[in-house]
């Protein structure tokens, strides 16, 4: 079966994350958390992170975020974000009815947020007419595919604690950026200043679940709560943390983001050669945004799905995942040029 390039949450499970889910399914154990798989997934991320964090498992991206933000705010409050964020555009809401927090949006052609941007909002602070800005949120890599460097995530740390904020990352891709960058997820992250991190990995050859990583300990205080109220309590959550022992051992994580970067390189290289195709951003990590002709986009994607990034321009991404080789990304050139001429 041919590879699809839409999103690498179409990829499967990693085999070695699969044997696990198979092996914590051979007894019982206790629900909700307090079975062997979990506490070791949890000694698992103060290994990583160190030992002065809070670490909550959910069922999904989605959840991960909106629990993360619910735990960091009050209603009354503002989350401050590139328009471009994932909480923004693609999780319906989610963030906005759980919190009740008003996100304010910048406009941004690479997915990042500047400390100026965040700064117009803050004449905002302690007038009753206006959400308080309370929450900066970013992601890491962006859903435009770049970075933020460590210098530019530590100055928006900087800047919510100088003014008694907060920063959140969205780590759906944090494994591809860290890949990227040749640092770990600490590095990232909380020395970075992040004060709670959605840490993704279903998109790194996981099958389900997110953890919520709370460095900033004080927030984490009401979150059982907030997890169970916001319905990502999973009874037998075994199934989520048994995978995180493979996902960590032997660097596995590092091993499927790289080989996904590494492909989506190749892939901007030999598109290049397509002259009826115009690559429109540099490829930082595992996404490729091309403009393809309009009249052939639907036509394409009969074929070979993909997503389209902008209808107006005929912006398309194409995603590589950690189970591709190069044959597929071969392939695939293949038969755009094919259709492309």
């Amino acid at each position: 079966m041919k590879k699809s390039f839409a999103s690498d949450n179409n990829a499967g499970i990693h085999p070695l994350i699969m044997d696990a889910i198979i092996k914590a399914n051979e007894d019982d154990y206790i629900s909700y958390g307090d079975d062997f798989y979990t506490q070791e997934a949890e000694g698992l991320f103060k290994k990583v992170f160190g030992s002065d964090i809070d670490v909550f498992f959910v069922l999904n991206g989605t959840g991960a975020n909106a629990t993360a933000l619910k735990a960091m705010l009050h209603s009354f409050e503002a989350i401050v974000c590139p328009e471009t964020a994932h909480i923004a555009v693609d999780e319906c809401g989610a963030v906005e009815n759980l919190t009740g927090a008003k996100l304010l949006t910048v406009p941004t052609q690479q997915g990042k947020i500047t400390v100026e941007q965040v700064n117009s909002f803050m004449h905002f602070t302690g007038d009753q007419h206006h959400s308080q800005p309370r929450v900066i949120s970013i992601s890491q890599s962006t859903e435009m595919g770049t970075l933020y460097t460590q210098a530019e995530i530590k100055e928006l740390a900087d800047f919510a604690h100088q003014h008694g904020m907060y920063l959140h990352m969205d780590g759906a891709r944090i494994a591809n950026a860290c890949a990227a960058m040749g640092i770990g997820f600490k590095e990232m992250s909380k020395d970075l200043g992040v004060d709670v991190l959605s840490f993704g990995s279903t998109k790194n050859g996981m099958g389900f679940g997110e953890a919520v990583v709370f460095f900033n300990k004080s927030l984490a205080k009401y979150f059982p709560f907030i997890r169970k109220q916001s319905m990502q309590l999973l009874s037998k959550l075994r199934y989520i943390t048994c995978q995180y022992k493979p996902y960590f051992q032997d660097d596995l994580w590092l091993k499927n983001a790289m080989n996904a970067n590494r492909l989506a390189n190749l892939l901007y290289e030999k598109l290049s050669d397509i002259p009826k195709l115009k690559i429109t951003r540099k490829s930082e990590v595992n996404a490729v945004f091309c403009l393809l002709p309009k009249d052939k986009i639907e036509h394409l994607q009969s074929k070979r799905f993909f997503y389209t990034w902008d209808d107006a321009s005929g912006e398309v991404r194409f995603m590589t995942s950690f189970n591709m080789c190069e044959n597929d990304i071969l392939d695939f050139v293949s038969f755009l040029k094919e259709e492309l001429t």
